[in-house]
């Protein structure tokens, strides 16, 4: 890609860097901000999106620590703005100053004007913007409109004399540095994205006047104006729609969350190993909810309940690390082994399984008749092991073995251990198929 989407000329000789003022109108310049300890680089919503930005679409990791070092120690000097180019000189560890610059792909022409087309169709936004606020669902309006503000994967091309040939650690300070002007003023952004505040600011008046202007207009007075299609006829005449764009593929293997390992003392009672483990854990799920949903017939399958906190806590138990499970033990109040016994179950049939541990119940008369048929059938009269009913647990005499039976029909094996039953494996339709593994096949 050219510079020349990137970089613009400016006038150098410029007195006054305020926005929009003569000859500096697109150059804003920057004093270094003094070193910071003990809190985030941005506080505000538009500082906090450019640094998720910037942390999501990174390849080296160490290079942001290395980055987040020299912006905290106060290494990057004065910062200059431009369309297309932020600039600054960071000094290294040994004092060497290293020029900068991070370049960032200006806005077309077309993308400008579809990006101020959405702002005064929206109230709100227009509102806000001439009000030198930003609305943080302009991020997403934009999108929507086909127009990124906030960089994504590459957008972020980095030159630095210290001849790295990705972002290196002066580089990612800066775009630390750039995070804290933004919370200074958001229409930073829109300056390394070609237009001056004073410019963006003019075109979005002139914009919502018009606008004004043809809302005042009666509908059947305006020239080309069209009467709009209920809904529901749009609908049902689908075949005029174009067709729908192709799923996209299922990617080989769950995302990765974004990684907590920073410099800074996580907040006063956050559990930065819980949080990264919930957040792997909710990417699996997606991603095997995505797999379920891209499979043939997935619409005939019936939606699974939604499990209850306390199952909730058990499944999340099955892999968590030990100190989010005993986590997970005090906050379900069952202990350490009251935990353990249900994850058991959990990993021979999850939620019934876990109903068949705890929950005890008399079957009504048409059930017990069907259960104890199935009993009678499953095994010969000198085979049949004698067996003692107390609702719907049977317990075999003389033995640590016992069959409960779920109200789904199906037969779960127990066993005695240490005085206390415990799971010993799936469930199954037939009883003396139950039964074995609950002895162990003796």
């Amino acid at each position: 890609m050219s510079d020349d989407m990137y970089d613009e000329p400016i006038d150098e000789t410029r007195g006054d860097s305020r926005p929009g003022q003569g000859p500096s109108a697109h150059e804003r310049t920057f004093a270094a901000l003094p070193a910071t300890h003990g809190r985030g680089f941005a506080q505000s919503w538009w500082g906090q999106a450019w640094l998720k930005a910037l942390e999501d679409t990174a390849l080296d990791l160490q290079q942001l620590k290395a980055g987040r070092r020299f912006a905290r120690a106060g290494a990057v000097g004065a910062v200059s703005v431009r369309p297309g180019r932020i600039t600054a000189v960071v000094q290294d560890r040994d004092g060497t100053p290293r020029r900068s610059d991070v370049l960032l792909q200006r806005l077309s022409e077309d993308e400008w004007d579809r990006f101020l087309g959405m702002a005064v169709e929206r109230a709100g936004h227009i509102a806000a913007l001439l009000d030198r606020e930003m609305p943080p669902h302009l991020v997403e309006d934009a999108a929507a409109a086909g127009v990124e503000l906030l960089p994504g994967i590459g957008d972020l091309e980095p030159e630095c004399d210290c001849d790295a040939w990705d972002h290196c650690g002066h580089t990612a300070a800066l775009c630390y540095q750039v995070a804290r002007l933004l919370d200074q003023d958001p229409f930073v952004l829109f300056l390394m994205r070609g237009r001056a505040e004073r410019e963006l600011l003019d075109e979005l008046q002139v914009r919502s006047v018009a606008h004004a202007e043809v809302e005042e207009t009666p509908g059947e007075e305006q020239e080309g104006a069209q009467e709009g299609v209920d809904a529901d006829e749009a609908y049902a005449e689908g075949a005029i729609l174009p067709p729908l764009p192709e799923l996209p593929p299922l990617p080989p293997e769950p995302g990765l969350p974004p990684s907590l390992d920073t410099e800074e003392e996580p907040a006063p009672g956050l559990d930065v190993d819980a949080l990264e483990f919930l957040a792997a854990q909710a990417a699996v799920e997606a991603h095997q909810m995505l797999a379920e949903a891209l499979s043939p017939g997935h619409e005939r399958h019936p939606v699974a309940e939604e499990l209850t906190p306390d199952q909730d806590a058990v499944r999340l138990a099955l892999s968590a690390p030990a100190p989010v499970t005993e986590r997970l033990a005090t906050a379900a109040g069952r202990g350490k082994d009251g935990l353990a016994l249900a994850v058991r179950a959990w990993e021979y049939g999850g939620a019934a399984a876990l109903a068949v541990l705890e929950e005890e119940w008399t079957p009504a008369a048409d059930t017990l008749a069907r259960a104890r048929a199935a009993l009678e059938a499953a095994w010969d009269d000198e085979e049949r092991p004698q067996l003692r009913a107390a609702r719907n647990r049977w317990t075999v005499v003389g033995s640590d073995a016992q069959l409960r039976h779920g109200t789904d029909g199906r037969w779960w094996p127990y066993r005695k251990e240490r005085g206390r039953w415990t799971p010993a494996g799936p469930a199954a339709h037939d009883p003396a198929t139950a039964l074995a593994v609950a002895t162990g096949g003796e």
